[in-house]
């Protein structure tokens, strides 16, 4: 059964999805991904692609840290970011007496501190996040689908039906993340489906299930929230200043976020926008204004006919 989501006033923090199902509807799942425990081993990586037979997208040497994926897309659903940065974990103060050291712009050949004693580490950290679709609650890309590939679940995840995609690439467009894409072979579009087969089976996603420190946790969305509300304020109480929550807000440009994240910087650290807003929010007024322009031409152009025939 495909269900839309529809908004009546274009708030879409009042969107009511995935309520046609009926007795069919299941509570609302979804992944919680917490950086602060991710050791960027890319074990979801894999597992993503196993389970769900996702083609692989090269293993090149990208010039970008340890990350050879680069970004979500067709052949990449779950993708491990690294960022690395000269600085101390949150705000915390390492208490180093060195001196800031001199940049020359060359690359580094060591490991960050191998050259020095361990109280000459704390100046430098890595940033690793596992990035996913966000199957958000106002899903732009589900509008924007004129064959209706794109659906909402019971589960309320946004999921693609290769079968019936025409390759138009509306939804790669209108996608805020970036994250849908078509395949270069077939034209069509993919991303993540949240595991749509697992779950349905009582089963946790594949990526979930091979993280070896519960970066990516998966399960209802509302005691995900609260989870992520507790864990965000162990890591202020520990000095932790630059944690923040990414995407669990429902008031947010997109009625908030089936997969949510806690950072330890700013979202365009991680490659993320930082206030996404879904993309067909104006176009009930786009139209609005579009039929008043139309018909003020009728009105114009039926006045010129008058007037021209006196």
């Amino acid at each position: 059964m495909v269900v839309r989501s529809e908004r009546e006033d274009g708030d879409p923090g009042e969107v009511a999805t995935g309520q046609g199902y009926g007795a069919e509807q299941r509570e609302r799942v979804g992944f919680f991904t917490d950086t602060s425990v991710c050791i960027g081993c890319k074990a979801c990586e894999v597992a993503c692609k196993e389970w769900n037979a996702v083609p692989e997208d090269g293993l090149d040497f990208t010039a970008m840290s340890f990350d050879n994926s680069v970004g979500l897309g067709a052949d990449t659903w779950r993708h491990v970011a690294f960022v690395e940065q000269r600085r101390p974990l949150g705000h915390q103060d390492p208490g180093v007496g060195r001196p800031e050291p001199v940049d020359l712009g060359m690359p580094a050949t060591e490991l960050p501190g191998a050259y020095t004693g361990e109280e000459g580490r704390g100046e430098f950290r890595w940033l690793m996040a596992s990035d996913v679709c966000k199957h958000c609650t106002s899903a732009a890309c589900l509008d924007v689908c004129p064959t209706g590939a794109l659906f909402r679940t019971e589960f309320d995840t946004v999921v693609v039906q290769q079968d019936i995609c025409n390759g138009c690439g509306y939804c790669v467009s209108a996608c805020p993340y970036g994250v849908i894409d078509r395949r270069e072979d077939d034209g069509r579009a993919w991303k993540c489906t949240l595991c749509y087969d697992r779950i349905g089976d009582g089963l946790e996603p594949a990526c979930a299930k091979a993280c070896p420190t519960d970066s990516i946790q998966f399960g209802n969305l509302d005691e995900l929230r609260e989870r992520a509300a507790d864990r965000l304020g162990d890591l202020h109480g520990a000095g932790v200043s630059s944690a923040r929550l990414y995407g669990e807000d429902p008031g947010d440009g997109v009625g908030g976020n089936a997969a949510f994240f806690l950072l330890l910087d700013e979202p365009e650290v991680y490659g993320m926008p930082p206030d996404p807003v879904v993309t067909t929010r104006d176009l009930p007024s786009m139209w609005a204004h579009a039929g008043v322009a139309a018909l003020a031409l009728l009105v114009g152009v039926a006045a010129a006919c008058a007037g021209g025939r006196r």
